[in-house]
């Protein structure tokens, strides 16, 4: 990975016609540390969480179309789900698979035939803005795989299974990364295609790509962009939302 600075700023100036770019939603997940609460259908600021999401992607003024992918027991809830936040883009729901990287490539293989990039971006990621998005698909488009992440501020320690410290990473290195992630949609859907053939552990987009030897570029990402996964997560993302709000 490349983190890159001030080149980034210049390019998010930059306006122009921009390719056709489709978002992918992962929805798949199992929600297992809610506590017995759907991530995706829990209440944020009185609204479902994916609707939050959606909304956000709709705003986006270089997204085009937006695919969902819902687990095979849930597509109807979740297509449902998907009406009632009344998007005005194109959007489909698609049955994902077994493993994020597979539910993420049949998003990715029923997006239009148009699309040029693809911005893959979390279904509980409900705080993102659409002109964030925006900004990771300018930066797709000029460097065929970019990421926002922030910087690890807590030590971290790589342990063995009996919980022995074997080694404490540089810190300055590390990285927590976000969606959007945006990626040249030939060269995402070969590196997903490529990681489920070989039944590869990925846990995000850029991992299925950095298998082939790609460069994947990091930006700074936003505090507030966090992954609903916890209650907690939910409290945090309720107060980010209010002081969202008074801002506006």
């Amino acid at each position: 990975m490349t983190i890159m600075g001030t080149l980034f700023d210049k390019l998010l100036r930059r306006r122009g016609s921009h390719p056709y770019c489709a978002a992918l939603v992962p929805a798949a997940g199992r929600s297992r540390r809610m506590g017995g609460t759907d991530k995706l259908t829990a209440l944020l600021g009185g609204e479902p969480v994916l609707h939050r999401t959606l909304w956000a992607l709709d705003n986006a003024r270089l997204v085009d179309e937006i695919v969902v992918a819902a687990s095979p027991d849930r597509l109807e809830e979740i297509a449902a789900l998907c009406v009632r936040a009344g998007v005005k883009k194109p959007l489909r729901v698609v049955e994902g698979g077994e493993s994020r990287a597979q539910s993420v490539l049949m998003a990715a293989l029923a997006a239009s035939d148009r699309c040029e990039l693809l911005a893959v971006h979390d279904g509980a990621r409900p705080l993102i803005r659409g002109e964030q998005v925006d900004d990771m698909v300018r930066l797709g488009q000029k460097t065929y795989a970019a990421a926002p992440a922030l910087p690890v501020t807590d030590t971290v320690k790589v342990a063995d299974t009996a919980g022995v410290v074997q080694s404490t990473p540089d810190r300055r290195s590390l990285y927590a990364v976000q969606t959007p992630q945006v990626f040249q949609a030939n060269l995402l859907k070969a590196a997903l295609q490529s990681a489920v053939e070989a039944n590869a552990e990925i846990t995000d987009d850029c991992s299925a790509v950095e298998r082939l030897g790609k460069t994947v570029y990091l930006v700074p990402g936003w505090r507030e962009n966090i992954k609903i996964t916890t209650q907690e997560d939910l409290m945090l993302a309720e107060t980010f939302l209010r002081e969202r709000e008074k801002c506006t």
